[in-house]
């Protein structure tokens, strides 16, 4: 077995089973796991998918958010033991991989066409 066979059955091993299906401009919530001092709880971050990126158990994806008149941005490993599940809340209508484009547009210009 040289290297890279060895490398990619120790990345098989840590894909998830079950990932939820979704795609760039599609709203989202993600349950993440937050370790506080001895104490571990789920907070949820919700958003719109500006993109995904990378394949296999590297695939990341990028959420946006705002937060008090201000744009959160959070990138998460698709497969990180960190997050417990993730939420479809509603299909978006988008023509590109990549919306950074709405890094510059706050409220209503904000928004991403739902799809049907």
């Amino acid at each position: 077995m040289n290297a890279q066979e060895i490398i990619k059955s120790i990345e098989d091993a840590e894909l998830k089973s079950e990932v939820a299906e979704f795609e760039v401009g599609d709203t989202v919530k993600v349950h993440a796991k937050i370790k506080e001092g001895n104490r571990e709880r789920i907070q949820i971050f919700e958003g719109t998918v500006l993109k995904v990126q990378g394949g296999s158990n590297r695939k990341t994806f990028t959420v946006r958010k705002f937060s008090n008149g201000v744009g959160v941005e959070k990138t998460w490993p698709l497969h990180s033991p960190s997050i417990d599940k993730i939420e479809v809340v509603r299909h978006g209508k988008v023509r590109r991989a990549k919306l950074n484009y709405l890094r510059g547009r706050v409220g209503k210009k904000a928004k991403v066409k739902e799809s049907i």
